[in-house]
This record gives structure tokens, C-alpha cells and sequence, in this order.
């Protein structure tokens, strides 16, 4: 519709200006040629003196369809031979047209076009015509004029034949325009249409789609490039997918927080240790909180936007340390926003406790029989024994207690070689009835010095289990010692084996005094001791449970306490089958 909108308009304005070229031509043609044959008609009579003569040439110069006329001393008229009456113009005519006797009043030529009007079989009628005349000089003097006229309807004709024919061009310019115009109209849109479907498809999310590139103009070179696009942003999206997926893969994987913040606070993008720790915070501040995270971090995120460099702060939330580093994050002209990383540094603060405590329980236990060695020594050199019973019982004193000190320092190696995984177990068949009654037998003699019942019970007999049995008896010995320890006099402690559907299981109890509530938690803990009354000499190291609890691992199984105040204690170990 635009190509033939333009085409029509340019063929309007063309064929006006064509049309109006073409008439004034004509006229102009026919005024010059009417102008050049009456100065030869003048020039022609006033050269022959004889009129005759002169209107003789002059009828033979002048050609259809002009008609001339010849007035003579403002009297007579002389037509051309030929012209029809209603042809002539009368002579009164003339003489009252201002116009035309300018010719014979002021001596020059004029034109005029004017209708003539003229009566046949008693009609009257008008005709356009075209009418000059120039003066005619005879003798030197003006003696009258010469005109020469003609029909404008043959100019008419003319114009009309030419109108129709810059019409017909017009309507055939129009009508191979408008099958150019769908031909151009097909082979463009054809394409064009198949490429906004083909960006549809594309805008779905479909980058396969393909163009057809069905020539090799311009708009070949489109679809071309459209296909290049669609290929190029498939790979792009590829690759922004994959980065994406590593990035929530690296994000997921962190063990420490990643919190993304807005400039005004709001939460972007966190991952699992964040939303937990978020989660906390949220069930902190309760239902009333009107913060998206603790306030110590929006205020280190408000440090970071006002000073753009990294902060780093500490905060206790629910019982966990946690050490908070926000990063301010850059756009092109300022900080956007910030990313926090959050590192639950609880473990490492106990781990740091332990070791704290860990030093101290050893200078605690040391100490003591560091001391009654150096007591003792001072008493042997400065001669205060002074009988050898006194230096003997000296003597073995400090002997007890450099035994003591020996089996700290042993108990320290092993329990440090269990926990870094060097633990080496001989698993072997042993037969377990006579294996536990040989480990309870060696406790028989102080069960009795303390009046204390100890027995063994078998609920199902098994004849033969793998285990290693010297770290088995280890474990035993320092269960039934505890117990036997910390049982009253008339009081009872029992070693029961049970079998199990994947293993055995040994309880060791008593009617003792028990273990608090509270400390039942912490019981397998180097150097605990529950009961923090009892007196050095006989409390050991508090490295014994450490050291079973270890051995129990060791063999893959598990180990456990129950106990109630003043009604003893239940120590348990479950040892799995290996076939």
C-alpha cells in the first residue's frame, strides 16, 4: 500500500504538470507559427507596392487552418481564399476592439485569444480562437494592419489526444506498479514473516529455530544473520546456565553462610548454612522481628555501603559463636550492595576450650604427685625418717606414685594414638565364657576386701567371638574397676553378656552411687570425673572411659551409660559380628 500510495501520487503530480506542459506547448506552437507567417505576409505586401500582387503571396503563404485578414486604411477587409462566412470577423468587430487597433493606433503588434461569434442556417454560435496582427506600412506610411487567426479547437484536439494519452500511460504505469508492488510486496514480507514467527519462537525460548535463507540479498543476509544470532545466544545461554548451576553447586557446598544483600538490607541469594542461620535468627527475635537478619550484620552492612571496604564482626546467636565478613559488591559507579559470609566458629571455639582444659586437667593431675615426689624426696635428704619402716613406707609412697604418674603419661599416648586413627586391633576367635570369667576373677579379691557381690551372668551362651582380647579386657577392667569403686560395702556389681541379632552386649552394673543427671553427657570426656569430692589417691586419671569409648569404635560398635542417682549405674557395649 506505501509503494503504491507513492506511485500514484508521483503519477498524479506528473501527469498535471504534463498536461499543463502540453497545452501551454501547443498554444505556444501555434501562436510562434502564427506569428512568423503574418510578418512574412506584412513584410511580403509591403515589399510589392501593387496589393494584388502582394494578396496574391499572401494567400499562398498562408496555410490551413489560419485565416488572414487584411485591412486596408481602416475601410476595407481582404480575406484569405477559402474562408467560410461564419469564418470572417466582421470589420466592426475589429474597429471596436481596443485590443486589436492598437496594431493601427500605436503601431505594434498584439495577441489576443477571443471568441468569434458568427451566424449559419440561422444559429449563432462562439469559437475560441487565437488571433495577431502586426501593422502594415505602404509607402512609408501605416495604411492599416494584417491579421492572421486560427481555430483553438484543433489545439484542444490535440491536447485531448495527448491528455488520453498521458492518462493510458498513467493507468498502465499504475497497474504494472501495483503487480510489482505485490511481487516486491511477496518476496520481501514472505521472508519477513517467517522471521517475526521464527523470533517468536525464539522469544519462547526456542533457539534451534532457523530461519530458511532462501536468497542471498539483503534479507538473506538477515535471515543468515538471525540464524548466526540464535546459534550465538544458545551457546551464551549455555554458558550463563552452567555458570549458574556451578555457582549454586560452589554456593550449596560451602560450609560456610553466603548472604547477598541489597543496598537497603534486603536479602538477594543465600544457601543452605545461611538459611539455617537465618532461621535461627528468625526464631530468636520471634514473631514480632522486624529485621531480615541480625542487626550486628545490617550495621556492618551499612559500614560497608558508607566506607566500601570489608567489615568483619562476631555475634552469639543460640548458643554458636559466629564470625561475620561483609564485602561490599560494585556496580559500575558505586557499591550496589554487599555479601556476607558467615563461619560458625562454635567447634573451633570448644576445640580451643578442650585444649585450654585439656592443659589444665593434665597440670591438675601432674601436680599432685609432683608434689608428694618432691615432698617426700625433702623428707628422705633432710633425714626426718629416721627408722627404716618410716623411709620404707617413704619410699613406697613415692614408688606409687611414680607409677601413677607412668600410667597418666602411657593412658595420654594411647588415648592420642586412638583419636589420630592409629589404633591396631588382633581380632581373634576367642572363646567368651572363660575369657569373661578370667577378667572378672582378677577384681574377686577387692569385691571382697569391700564386701562387694560381684558376679557374671550368661543370659544366652555364645562358645567362640572375634575380637582383639587384650583391648576388650582393657575396657572391661576399667568398667568393673569403676564400679567396684564406687559401690558401697554390702553393695552389688554384675557383668551380663547378651546376644544380639548382629552382635553381643556386655552390661557392667552396680548399685552405686550413680551419676548426676547433668554429668551423664560428658562421662566419656577426657579427664571427667563426676564425683569431684573423691580423694586422688584411688581416683585415677579420668582417661579411662576416653580410652574405652575409643576401643568400642574401634571395633565398629558402640557404647553407652544409664544411671540414676543412688540407685547405681549401667555401663553397656554393644561389639558386632565381622562374619
Amino acid at each position: 500500500m506505501t509503494i503504491l500510495l507513492l506511485v500514484s501520487f508521483v503519477l498524479f503530480i506528473l501527469t498535471i504538470l504534463l498536461l499543463e506542459f502540453f497545452e501551454g506547448y501547443h498554444v505556444k506552437q501555434v501562436e510562434n507559427d502564427l506569428t512568423a507567417t503574418v510578418k512574412k505576409i506584412a513584410y511580403i505586401m509591403e515589399e510589392h507596392g501593387n496589393n494584388e500582387i502582394g494578396l496574391e503571396i499572401a494567400w499562398e503563404i498562408a496555410d490551413k487552418p489560419a485565416h488572414v485578414m487584411v485591412l486596408m486604411d481602416g475601410k476595407k477587409t481582404y480575406f484569405s481564399p477559402g474562408t467560410k462566412k461564419s469564418e470572417k470577423i466582421p470589420l466592426a468587430t475589429v474597429l471596436k476592439d481596443k485590443e486589436l487597433m492598437k496594431t493601427v493606433t500605436e503601431d505594434k503588434m498584439v495577441k489576443k485569444e477571443m471568441s468569434l461569434m458568427g451566424s449559419q442556417s440561422n444559429e449563432s454560435r462562439y469559437e475560441n480562437i487565437i488571433i495577431i496582427g502586426v501593422p502594415l506600412h505602404m509607402k512609408g506610411h501605416q495604411t492599416g494592419a494584417v491579421y492572421i487567426y486560427q481555430s483553438l479547437g484543433v489545439i484542444k484536439e490535440t491536447t485531448q489526444q495527448t491528455t488520453r494519452l498521458i492518462l493510458l500511460s498513467a493507468g498502465i504505469a499504475i497497474i504494472l506498479t501495483t503487480i510489482f508492488a505485490f511481487f516486491l510486496s511477496t518476496r520481501i514480507t514472505a521472508p519477513l514473516r517467517k522471521m517475526r514467527e521464527a523470533v517468536f519462537e525464539v522469544a519462547r525460548g526456542k533457539f534451534d529455530t532457523k530461519v530458511p535463507i532462501l536468497t542471498h540479498d539483503e534479507i538473506g543476509e538477515l535471515a543468515t544473520a538471525f540464524n548466526q544470532m540464535g546459534r550465538q545466544l544458545k551457546i551464551n545461554l549455555n554458558a550463563l546456565n552452567q555458570e549458574k548451576e556451578q555457582l549454586s553447586s560452589i554456593l550449596s557446598s560451602m560450609a560456610d553462610g553466603v548472604i547477598t544483600f541489597n543496598r537497603d538490607g534486603t536479602v538477594l541469594i543465600t544457601n543452605p548454612p545461611a538459611e539455617r542461620f537465618l532461621q535461627q535468627w528468625y526464631y530468636e527475635q520471634g514473631e514480632n522481628g522486624d529485621h531480615a537478619a541480625p542487626i550486628r550484620v545490617l550495621e556492618l552492612l551499612n559500614k560497608v555501603i558508607d566506607t566500601e571496604m570489608e567489615q568483619t564482626g562476631e555475634l552469639m546467636l543460640q548458643g554458636r559463636y559466629y564470625v561475620v565478613v561483609v564485602s561490599p559488591l560494585y556496580n559500575q559507579q558505586n557499591v550496589r550492595g554487599a555479601v556476607a559470609v558467615v563461619r560458625d566458629m562454635s567447634e573451633e571455639r570448644q576445640l580451643d576450650k578442650l585444649r585450654k582444659d585439656f592443659i589444665a586437667n593434665v597440670s591438675h593431675e601432674l601436680r599432685t604427685p609432683i608434689a608428694m615426689l618432691q615432698g617426700y624426696s625433702e623428707a628422705i635428704i633432710d633425714d626426718i625418717a629416721s627408722t627404716e619402716d618410716e623411709k620404707k613406707e617413704i619410699a613406697k609412697i613415692i614408688y606409687d606414685e611414680s607409677l601413677r604418674m607412668g600410667r597418666l603419661v602411657n593412658e595420654l599416648l594411647d588415648l592420642a594414638r586412638m583419636e589420630a586413627g592409629h589404633i591396631s586391633l588382633n581380632k581373634e576367635p576367642v572363646d567368651f565364657k572363660p575369657f569373661l570369667e578370667r577378667v572378672t576373677n582378677k577384681f574377686q579379691g577387692l569385691a571382697r576386701e569391700k564386701k562387694i557381690e560381684l558376679t557374671v551372668s550368661l543370659k544366652h551362651e555364645i562358645e567362640w567371638f572375634e575380637f582383639d582380647p587384650d583391648r576388650i579386657e582393657q575396657v572391661l577392667t576399667n568398667l568393673i574397676d569403676n564400679a567396684i569403686r564406687h559401690t558401697p560395702e554390702g553393695g552389688r556389681v554384675e557383668v551380663v553378656q547378651k546376644n544380639r541379632t548382629h552382635g553381643i552386649t556386655i552390661d557392667v552394673k552396680d548399685t552405686g552411687s550413680g551419676i548426676p543427671q547433668e554429668d551423664l553427657p560428658f562421662v566419656f570426656e577426657r579427664f571427667y570425673k563426676a564425683d569431684k569430692a573423691r580423694t586422688r589417691g584411688r581416683s585415677g586419671t579420668g582417661l579411662g572411659l576416653a580410652i574405652a569409648k575409643n576401643i568400642i569404635d574401634a571395633h565398629k560398635g558402640q557404647i553407652s551409660v544409664q544411671s540414676k542417682v543412688g540407685h547405681g549405674t549401667t555401663f553397656s557395649f554393644f561389639l558386632p559380628r565381622t562374619k
